[in-house]
């Protein structure tokens, strides 16, 4: 059993993927950059932050993580997604300079449609109910016994979470990220939007996906008891992360207005001094 917990599998089409991103990318912020004139330069930590997001998504998918989650685990399987929906998205867009993103949706229909799938309401909806209907039962033994369609899945994970991450973390003025006070809002809503699901995953009487019912039991936790452990991972994690958020754009948004308060002192007294 041991061999589980230290198996990479290096699956050629997820290597291939990740790799054209990562070159895509580089290609993006140097070559592509220069001939083109989209800026002078690229922050290092830019370049940084999207290869750690590469990185997250290569460790979920080609690690010890992935046979675990494949095969034995739903608690296994529930980390990863924590990974593939709430850690590489947002590095993804963070590490993508606002240049390099006005030129790939220079088409104004593709910057229409960015426009309208990134609006709060439709990204909040979106996300969660890709993500919910994958937890569907049917649908996920489906994705975990047939690898396109479960190539399918993660896709469609990792895109409708950049969706999501997108009003919180965007770098674009012409689509810009929430202020503030919305910002707490929106993580608001995503930390309950997601109760219902979670809630029927954790209370169930019984297991929900009999391809764990079944796969070999490699530590002492039921098959219930991993479902329910695998549930409180993923809306413990997402809700510590949420709220997190929550706290950064509260303080942030204090300390703006502190600013902005000083500013109008100052101007007060400037006004009356003269």
């Amino acid at each position: 059993m041991e061999s589980i917990w230290t198996h990479w599998h290096p699956h050629p089409d997820v290597l291939i993927g990740l790799g054209l991103l990562e070159a895509g990318y580089l290609l993006g912020v140097g070559p592509m950059r220069r001939r083109y004139k989209l800026a002078d330069d690229v922050d290092p930590r830019q370049v940084a932050t999207f290869t750690l997001g590469v990185m997250v998504i290569f460790v979920s998918l080609l690690s010890p993580l992935h046979v675990l989650s494949d095969q034995y685990l739903f608690s296994a399987h529930m980390l990863q997604h924590v990974l593939l929906t709430l850690v590489a998205p947002p590095l993804l867009l963070l590490g993508t300079p606002d240049w390099l993103i006005r030129r790939i949706l220079r088409p104004d229909w593709a910057f229409i449609a960015v426009r309208v799938i990134v609006h709060p309401v439709v990204a909040i909806v979106l996300f969660n109910v890709v993500f919910s209907i994958w937890h569907l039962p049917d649908l996920y033994h489906l994705s975990v016994t047939s690898r396109p369609v479960h190539i399918g899945e993660h896709l469609l994970f990792i895109g409708t979470a950049m969706i999501m991450w997108w009003p919180l973390v965007s770098s674009m003025p012409e689509l810009p990220r929430l202020s503030h006070p919305l910002q707490m809002v929106y993580l608001f809503v995503m930390s309950l939007a997601q109760i219902i699901v979670f809630g029927a995953i954790t209370f169930a009487p019984e297991p929900l996906y009999e391809w764990y019912v079944n796969a070999p039991r490699i530590w002492y936790p039921s098959a219930l008891a991993d479902q329910q452990i695998g549930a409180v991972i993923m809306k413990v994690g997402g809700g510590l992360l949420f709220i997190a958020l929550m706290i950064i754009a509260f303080f942030r948004w204090y300390g703006a207005e502190q600013k902005k308060d000083e500013a109008e002192r100052k101007d007060a007294g400037t006004l009356t001094y003269h």
